[in-house]
């Protein structure tokens, strides 16, 4: 609330006779921000400027009006997993003693489906707290090839994914990661190795290796995520597959020549 000049020597005058202090007059509702939506809010800022910190976006979240501390910002950043994406060392949740692989796709002229599928993990907010997302899509037709939801990050929910991307029959050239646990575990290393799959990593901190993947997550947290809150897991699941169905099947892509993803990805399998 704005006062002028004349307001704000009124209300002194007035907590003076009063005996009270200024700030007991006004409150703030701090605790009530709802967190669904900051998240959300939190996560659209970051996407505009990814190179932007937690104290950048919390500047920016007080010169929108939000009442919150810079601590506040840093710890649903940190829950959220993101944060700025500049060179610097650890900004990617490894294991050192995991074997780390190369990055194949720097100069590759991507001309064919299942040449080369990619995979990350995205938040997703709900009431309470958050879930995590995997998708792997196929770069070349943008197609999601599978995904899945889980309340914990544990490495199992991946494979879960992968396991039933490789049941549809065709196999990608190449499978490109970051070089987070889950994607240089044994077992998620082992599973793609043993189809026969090239296994690819981003250098640390360089998210723009995986850029297909992050387009894919922008999409689906400006046209879905961002206009919904989920109250359980169940719900955020049935949601976002009716999304990615949509996504596969109906969404146009002018760098497809306005196909659906799903029109060049099925139509180049079945030939």
């Amino acid at each position: 609330m704005i006062h002028t000049d004349h307001e704000r020597l009124s209300i002194r005058r007035q907590c003076f006779l009063l005996g009270v202090t200024r700030s007991n007059l006004y409150y703030h509702p701090r605790d009530l921000i709802d967190e669904s939506l900051l998240a959300n809010k939190i996560h659209e800022i970051w996407l505009e400027d990814a190179a932007g910190g937690y104290r950048k976006i919390t500047k920016t979240l007080q010169r929108e009006g939000y009442e919150i501390n810079h601590k506040r910002v840093l710890r649903m950043m940190r829950e959220m997993r993101i944060q700025a994406m500049y060179p610097r060392p650890k900004t990617s949740i490894s294991n050192i003693q995991h074997k780390k692989y190369p990055y194949l796709l720097r100069g590759l002229k991507i001309t064919r489906i299942n040449q080369v599928w990619a995979t990350d993990i995205t938040y997703i907010r709900i009431v309470g707290g958050y879930v995590y997302l995997i998708a792997i899509i196929d770069i070349f037709s943008r197609f999601i090839i599978s995904w899945s939801l889980s309340a914990t990050l544990e490495t199992e929910f991946c494979l879960q994914a992968l396991a039933l991307a490789l049941q549809l029959g065709s196999l990608p050239d190449i499978l490109n990661t970051d070089q987070g646990v889950q994607f240089t575990s044994t077992d998620w290393i082992g599973l793609v190795e043993l189809n026969g799959i090239k296994v690819s990593m981003d250098g640390i901190g360089r998210w723009a290796d995986n850029i297909f993947i992050e387009r894919f997550w922008r999409t689906l947290k400006h046209e879905h995520v961002l206009l919904h809150a989920f109250e359980t897991i169940k719900e955020a699941r049935k949601s976002i597959g009716r999304f990615i169905e949509h996504y596969n099947h109906k969404r146009l892509h002018q760098s497809l020549n306005y196909q659906t993803p799903a029109e060049v990805y099925l139509e180049q399998t079945i030939h």
